[in-house]
Parts: C-alpha cells; sequence; structure tokens
C-alpha cells in the first residue's frame, strides 16, 4: 500500500501553504500569561522523568537526535520497531520515551498537554539533546505541537502524526476502551485469554485488544493480571486529551519545517483543520497514508517511505 497524493508537492520538499495564512482569526482566543519557556516547570506541575529507549544502530547513527513519542495507552514498546529503523536508515539516534502514566514512567493525577510537553522539555535538557526532530503520534502529537509553541528553539522541526492542534472530541471509542479495561481490572483475570474475552465487547477489533491489552502485567505469580497505567487517571484526563493549550496562532507559532500525517480512514486531521495548522505552522506540509489512526503501526512502510528526507 502506498502513500495517497493528496498534496501535490512531492512529500520530500518542504512546502509552505500560503493559502493558509490569512484566514480569518480563531475565535474566542485565551491569554498566554500560563505559557513558560521550555526547559522551565510551571509552578503547578510535578516534572518526572521518563522511561526511555535509545536507538543507536549499534553506536553507527551520530547525527541530531530523534525523539518519538507515543499515544494514548499506548509506551515506547510500540515504536521499537520504527525507531531502528529511523536509526538505521538515517544514522540518526533515536530515543523512544514513555509519556508519564505510561509505559515504566512515573504516575501523576494530572495529565494535560501542558504537563506532557515540561516532561518532554526536561527530557530533552537532561541528555542535552539540540537540534531534535520531534515525532510524536495522536496524544504525543499534540505534546510536540504544545512543544514547538510553548519555545520553537526546543527543536529543530517536528512531525505530528494523526492529529491537529484544535480542541476536538476524541473518538466515542476511547471511553469504551477504557470501560473495558475496568472491567478487565474488576474480574481479577488470570491470563490474557480472560482479559481479552472481557474487553471484546468494548473493542471489537482484535489489533485494537492487543495493543491495550500490552499494557497488563502481574504484579507477582499470585497475583491476577492489573494495568500498568493509571486507567481511572486517564479516565479523568480524556477531556484535557481533547483540549489543545493554544487557541490564537497570532500569539503562537512556528515557523519551522513541520510535517503531518494523517491516516486516510481516521478523522483526526480534517481538511477543516488545514487553515488552523497553517497558521500555527505555516511552514507545514500535509502527507496521507492508508491506515486508520494507528498510522505506524497499521502501515509502516508507507509512513517510512512517505516520511520526507530532506525533514529528517
Amino acid at each position: 500500500m502506498y502513500a495517497l497524493p493528496r498534496c501535490i508537492q512531492p512529500v520530500y520538499a518542504p512546502i509552505l501553504h500560503p493559502k493558509y495564512l490569512n484566514r480569518t482569526r480563531v475565535p474566542s482566543p485565551c491569554p498566554s500569561s500560563g505559557w513558560t519557556r521550555s526547559f522551565h516547570a510551571s509552578q503547578n506541575l510535578r516534572i518526572h522523568q521518563l522511561a526511555f529507549d535509545h536507538h543507536d544502530n549499534g553506536g553507527k547513527a551520530t547525527g541530531s537526535p530523534i525523539v518519538i513519542l507515543h499515544g494514548l495507552f499506548g509506551s515506547k514498546k510500540n515504536n521499537r520497531s520504527m525507531s531502528k529503523a529511523l536509526a538505521r536508515d538515517l544514522s540518526r539516534p533515536v530515543y523512544a520515551l514513555d509519556l508519564r502514566n505510561h509505559g515504566n514512567s512515573p504516575h501523576d493525577s494530572t495529565h494535560n498537554y501542558t504537563a506532557l510537553a515540561e516532561d518532554t522539555e526536561a527530557f530533552l535538557q537532561q541528555h542535552k539533546l539540540k537540534d531534535s526532530t520531534l515525532i510524536g503520534h495522536s496524544m504525543g502529537a499534540k505534546t510536540v505541537m504544545t512543544m514547538a509553541l510553548r519555545d520553537p528553539d526546543c527543536c529543530s522541526n517536528i512531525i505530528a502524526v494523526d492529529n491537529a492542534p484544535v480542541d476536538a472530541a476524541l473518538a466515542s471509542d476511547f471511553p469504551r476502551y477504557v470501560e473495558g479495561m475496568r472491567k478487565v481490572e474488576e474480574g481479577r483475570v488470570k491470563s490474557q485469554k480472560e482479559a481479552d474475552a472481557i474487553l471484546e465487547p468494548y473493542a471489537k477489533d482484535l489489533p485494537v485488544r492487543q495493543f491495550l491489552l500490552t499494557n497488563l502485567i502481574r504484579p507477582s505469580p499470585s497475583e491476577p493480571l492489573k494495568f500498568r497505567i493509571p486507567v481511572r487517571t486517564l479516565a479523568n484526563a480524556l477531556d484535557d486529551m481533547a483540549d489543545f493549550p493554544f487557541t490564537n496562532p497570532d500569539e503562537r507559532r512556528f515557523n519551522k519545517r513541520a510535517l503531518f500525517v494523517r491516516g486516510t480512514k481516521s478523522h483526526y486531521v480534517t481538511d477543516e483543520t488545514l487553515p488552523i495548522i497553517g497558521r500555527f505552522f505555516p511552514r507545514f506540509e500535509l502527507v496521507d497514508v492508508e491506515a486508520g489512526h494507528w498510522v505506524i503501526s497499521e502501515n509502516p512502510e508507507s509512513f517510512r517511505r512517505g516520511k520526507p528526507q530532506r525533514l529528517l
């Protein structure tokens, strides 16, 4: 399967979208007084050290770094194959992160894009990563967009996979997934098979259930399986995951290169969002990949072929 040619320019050329630059102002702009520059925590947030995997192709990857962020209910493991491929193909070190409340990273009752951005900004500072390419899928996409608008100097460019810088309700699937995961924990299951049977009414597609069930762990041999992610915390954060911290592109803008990749079967980046993307990210380029929302895992080869080499 190949990336669909919705954009006229070739994938490998940076593109400017001037027709999106002079649209009407986004309504109800919010004041930016709460914005803080990169690497400086706001007073109300606690910064967490994030778990990560480092891929450097056996020490041969020496270029500028790539940092890749997963989506909601995911982890760094979701991006392991792609991270290895990018490190090998581009000779650039790749850092695949676990965002807070996911994977092996710490849990916190606060889960919004400002918190996710500040954790990741601190990671860049701690590991002295400069001129990075930030890649994020879904929740990770809004996180890298938030970082780019908070402090454009924090990275060289961004790749946002299947999300847009707008307030938009999550698909109704996500609340069902949360309910299903709660039922699994209430069932005190002893096996993946039992968990899958309980989850099936809430997630009909087997690949989605398999994805969600990667979060199941057994705390000890005698205990039932449980999710390593804090299901209740993430359930309470679903509204925050639908929001975007910035509403006025006249106040915050990222004038470096930005690639937006969307799945052709997904609704998260509609044509109606393109003018807003163009105002926040005036040098953005759009690439479509034949896939649903989980673009990288559903169609990794098209994602790899569709990446702009001059951006990466």
